[in-house]
């Protein structure tokens, strides 16, 4: 049962968020499920979802039909929890007819109580002009959806963020130097609301920090502090595409680094950075 479902009584097992007000001062109010949690540790939610919930924020900030995102940079001030009440608001920080810049950030409450920050994301959003005629990306696409290997996750253990995706590989994403598959969140952003094109992007984006990393999360642990996405084109479609390599450096510091795609080809860049860490 979701850990919203244990606090509160409702089930939102078939969603990672539940929104629970609308119109709290403090921002509109969530409650989380156990689709978020990480493979880190059960008491914190992966940065795929509540990187969505943000941009779901950015997107309902002031809309206009004439705009869209087209860089998203959030930045994890810290462990999010799973459980408990989230808060996620955004405001305009810069406005503008042809460029706007949007902030969101995520609370929950701290040691004391206290609602405190716990995700920020910075989002700019561009005009729309027609620009059909220019060259697309030279990034090479990714072979099709049913060329993957199906990886399901359903093994019996706890339920947590990997096991709310429809997995695709098309080499072995833990091991190959250059990493590629396909995703699909198999549960909605928010209850009862479809996911906006630039929401699934970002539900499944995260995903490539833990590609191509080579490393054993036995011997080793690799968490992104952020997650850069520029978007030169909205993806088409359920399925996201995630090509991804990492790159370490002598003492504990890492990036990794990749490209979206839908099935028509690539969308998006992909950088998080990392710190490193053997374990025990």
């Amino acid at each position: 049962m979701a850990a919203a479902a244990r606090k509160t009584g409702r089930d939102v097992t078939d969603a990672y968020y539940e929104l629970v007000d609308a119109d709290d001062p403090r921002g509109a109010k969530f409650a989380a499920s156990d689709h978020v949690i990480s493979t880190w540790g059960p008491h914190m939610q992966n940065a795929a979802p509540v990187s969505a919930l943000l941009v779901r924020a950015a997107e309902r900030c002031a809309p206009r039909d004439d705009v869209r995102l087209s860089r998203v940079v959030v930045d994890l001030l810290g462990p999010v929890p799973v459980a408990g009440e989230l808060w996620v608001r955004a405001t305009v920080v810069r406005p503008g007819r042809k460029i706007e810049l949007i902030g969101a950030e995520m609370l929950a409450p701290g040691p004391d109580g206290t609602p405190r920050p716990v995700a920020t994301a910075s989002a700019w959003r561009f005009q729309h002009s027609e620009t059909a005629a220019l060259p697309d990306s030279p990034a090479e696409p990714m072979r099709p959806v049913a060329e993957g290997r199906r990886r399901l996750p359903d093994d019996g253990t706890d339920q947590t963020y990997i096991q709310s995706l429809d997995w695709r590989w098309l080499n072995d994403i833990l091991h190959s130097a250059q990493a590629e598959c396909w995703a699909t969140p198999l549960v909605d952003l928010v209850a009862g609301e479809e996911m906006t094109p630039a929401q699934r992007l970002f539900s499944v984006a995260d995903i490539a920090n833990g590609m191509g990393s080579r490393l054993d999360p036995g011997s080793y642990t690799f968490l992104n502090t952020d997650l850069a996405v520029h978007i030169h084109r909205l993806p088409e479609g359920q399925w996201i595409g995630v090509r991804s390599e990492n790159h370490y450096g002598a003492d504990g510091v890492g990036v990794s680094r990749g490209m979206l795609f839908d099935e028509s080809g690539p969308v998006a860049a992909i950088q998080q950075a990392q710190l490193v860490r053997q374990r025990p």
